[in-house]
C-alpha cells in the first residue's frame, strides 16, 4: 500500500471507532516503543507474520501507510507519528478508567480539599464528612477553615476544590457558582455565670457597655454587630477583643466578662453542656445565608460532586436552629 492510493480521502468516524480495535491499539503503541516488527510479535504473543497482517490492517482501516519499513526496523512517518501519540493517550485513558473505576468501586479514593467558615457550616461540615466518609471511605478529605474573604481567594487560586460560606462582594457572582445550603441565626453570647444571664428587657445601649469579642471586619457576622450598634448610634465602649477563632473566644467567655455575637448552631452544644450561655436578646435576621460555592463554568470533580451532593441532603435533614 501506498500514501497516495487515496488521495485526498478523509478518515471518517466509523472507521476509526467501529474498526479499530484496542488490540490495534496495543499493537500500535508497542511498535511505536520498540521500531520493530519481531520484537512487537513477541510482546504481542504472536507470530511475526500475524504481527505484519495487524500492520497492514491497521493501514488498511486508516487508509494510510503509518510506517516507512526499513532494512532495520520501522520507522513512522509524520502520520504514523501522530497516529501513536493517539494509541498513547487511548490507552493511558483506558488505563485511568480501569483504576479509577476499581477504586470507586471498593469505596472511592482521591483527594478533596474543602474550605469552610466557622459557625452553622461547621456543624453541617462534620455530618457531611462522615456521610461521604462512608460512602466513599478511600477519599482523603482536608477541611480548612477561614473567614469567606480568604476562601473566595483559595478557591480562586485552586488552593481548595470548593467551599461553604458566602459571597463578600457582589463582583464575585460573576466568577463562582453559589448554592444556598442554610440560614444562620445569630445569638449574643456569655460565659456560664455571665451577670446578664437571666436578665429581662435587654437593650442595645446596655450591651453596649460590656466588653466584646469580635471576629474580624471581613466576616459577615462582624457586619451585623456593627451595623447592629452603629445603626442605634452606639459604639462598644468598655474593650474589644478581634479575633476569628471560635476556640479562644469560648475560652475567653469562660473567664472573663466578654459577650460575642455567634452562630446559634455553633454555640449549641457548649450551652447543653454549660459551657455557655445564651443572652436574652432579640436580634434582628440580619445574617445572609451561606452555600457551597464552585467555580463558575468548571465542572466539580467527581469526589466533590459527590461532596455536594451530601452537603445539599444534609443541609434538607438538618433542623432548623432554634433562635430562643
Amino acid at each position: 500500500m501506498t500514501s497516495d492510493q487515496y488521495p485526498g480521502k478523509p478518515l471518517t468516524l466509523a472507521q476509526a471507532c467501529a474498526r479499530l480495535r484496542f488490540r490495534h491499539l496495543q499493537f500500535l503503541d508497542i511498535l511505536g516503543r520498540t521500531r520493530n516488527l519481531r520484537l512487537t510479535a513477541e510482546q504481542m504473543h504472536v507470530t511475526q507474520p500475524a504481527a505484519t497482517k495487524i500492520l497492514m490492517d491497521i493501514e488498511e482501516i486508516l487508509e494510510a501507510r503509518l510506517f516507512d519499513r526499513l532494512s532495520r526496523g520501522m520507522r513512522p512517518n509524520e502520520l504514523g507519528q501522530f497516529t501513536l501519540r493517539y494509541a498513547s493517550a487511548a490507552l493511558d485513558g483506558q488505563r485511568r478508567f480501569v483504576e479509577k473505576f476499581n477504586a470507586l468501586k471498593q469505596g472511592g479514593h482521591g483527594h478533596l480539599t474543602v474550605g469552610a467558615i466557622t459557625g452553622s457550616a461547621a456543624h453541617l461540615l462534620v455530618a457531611a464528612v462522615e456521610e461521604i466518609q462512608r460512602q466513599r471511605p478511600l477519599l482523603v478529605i482536608k477541611i480548612l477553615e477561614q473567614s469567606s474573604d480568604q476562601l473566595i481567594a483559595w478557591l480562586s487560586k485552586r488552593k481548595i476544590d470548593l467551599m461553604i460560606g458566602r459571597f463578600t462582594d457582589d463582583a464575585q457572582r460573576a466568577q463562582f457558582h453559589y448554592e444556598r445550603l442554610s440560614a444562620e441565626p445569630l445569638h449574643v453570647t456569655g460565659g456560664p455565670h455571665h451577670p446578664l444571664r437571666g436578665a429581662t428587657d435587654l437593650t442595645l445601649n446596655e450591651l453596649a457597655h460590656w466588653p466584646w469579642i469580635l471576629y474580624p471586619g471581613s466576616t459577615a457576622v462582624r457586619k451585623v454587630s456593627d451595623d447592629l450598634f452603629g445603626g442605634a448610634g452606639l459604639s462598644l465602649t468598655a474593650g474589644v477583643v478581634e479575633t476569628p477563632s471560635f476556640l479562644f473566644a469560648l475560652e475567653l467567655m469562660n473567664t472573663t466578662h466578654m459577650l460575642s455575637m455567634q452562630s446559634a448552631a455553633l454555640i449549641q452544644k457548649y450551652v447543653d453542656r454549660g459551657l455557655l450561655s445564651r443572652i436574652p436578646v432579640e436580634l434582628p435576621d440580619r445574617m445572609p445565608s451561606y452555600g457551597v460555592i464552585t467555580r463558575l463554568g468548571e465542572p466539580p470533580t467527581p469526589s466533590a460532586q459527590a461532596f455536594i451532593d451530601v452537603l445539599r441532603d444534609m443541609a434538607d435533614l438538618a433542623p432548623t436552629p432554634s433562635m430562643v
